[in-house]
């Protein structure tokens, strides 16, 4: 089309017509506007320059904009019927995981997941984030998950669990609540960024709730204070212990190392007494003592003192526990 449409403005030149009127000229020819001429078609050649303008323009732009439509309508069934369809298959699932939020958690969740070959949902309103789900195959429902109609749309009320992961806690506290009141059975699982919205996340119905900041203060704080327990639990290489860990979700169980506080109930007991004292909450695999000597697989005998590492495999819900053994009482 702009082959034809410069040649024919070129030919109208050739006959004596300035640029404005022929490109004018070409333009009502091809879109077929019907105004009148912009100067007579008296001559011969003008009238074989129009007449060679109508039969191609006209059937060009006719194979153009039925190329636009076509292109525009495969668009559009392709995502309708995607939509459709993975939708019926949101429909099937039941017990599955429902994730608010595909940023930076909600992407590293989603593929531990998918690891664990558990059935799950991605609820994202943005579009970038929304596309880049869609294209790793994981089944997702557009839209804003502080809206009830949402949630439903990813079968709240047949998940077991749900995750969510808005770095906005304003937003996960309300997200909580909706998800509460769909589900009574609900576990779920909510992200927080100040400690202080931890308890509101609790009184909204979370059943645990997970602070990257702390999390990531506690685990950097574990490899500068022990170093010795890190390297012995990771076998010395990169990335053994976050395979241990996953290992260890699978059964339930998650590993950590604590520092056992001045003044806490930690301090002079043993690893028996420690043990009993949680009900089974957990168990202590290793110890690190402050002159770096790390035992593996502790005595039930062997006392623990101020500051040593204890590194301990535990039920998920113990915080309450470990809290209350190795950190040093509250002032009054």
């Amino acid at each position: 089309m702009l082959v034809v449409s410069a040649c024919a403005t070129v030919a109208y030149m050739e006959n004596g017509w300035r640029f404005g009127d022929a490109l004018y000229m070409v333009v009502l020819t091809v879109y077929t506007v019907g105004f009148d001429e912009v100067r007579p078609i008296n001559t011969p050649e003008l009238r074989a320059v129009t007449i060679a303008l109508i039969v191609t323009g006209c059937t060009g732009m006719i194979f153009l904009t039925g190329a636009l439509i076509q292109l525009i309508t495969a668009s559009q069934l392709q995502q309708l019927f995607g939509f459709r369809r993975m939708q019926k298959e949101i429909d099937r699932l039941t017990d599955h995981v429902i994730i608010c939020g595909y940023g930076r958690i909600g992407q590293m969740l989603a593929r531990e997941l998918q690891a664990g070959k558990c059935d799950f949902v991605v609820v994202e309103r943005g579009d970038g984030r929304m596309n880049a789900a869609r294209e790793l195959g994981f089944l997702s429902v557009q839209g804003d998950a502080t809206d009830e109609d949402v949630l439903q749309l990813a079968g709240i009320a047949r998940a077991r669990a749900l995750a969510t992961v808005l770095p906005d806690d304003a937003a996960n506290v309300f997200i909580t609540l909706s998800a509460r009141s769909l589900n009574r059975e609900l576990t779920i699982i909510a992200r927080g960024e100040a400690a202080s919205t931890e308890g509101k996340l609790i009184q909204a119905g979370a059943d645990r709730v997970v602070l990257p900041t702390r999390i990531g203060a506690e685990r950097m704080a574990e490899l500068l204070l022990f170093q010795d327990v890190a390297k012995v639990l990771s076998g010395i290489k990169a990335g053994d212990l976050d395979r241990l860990g996953r290992d260890l979700r699978r059964l339930g169980l998650e590993i950590e190392v604590v520092a056992a506080a001045t003044g806490s109930k930690s301090v002079g007991a043993t690893i028996g007494e420690l043990e009993t004292a949680a009900a089974g909450a957990f168990l202590v695999v290793a110890l690190e003592r402050q002159n770096g000597e790390v035992l593996l697989q502790p005595a039930a005998d062997i006392a623990i003192q101020a500051g040593d590492g204890v590194a301990i495999v535990g039920r998920p819900g113990r915080a309450k526990i470990v809290e209350s053994v190795f950190a040093r009482p509250a002032a009054n």
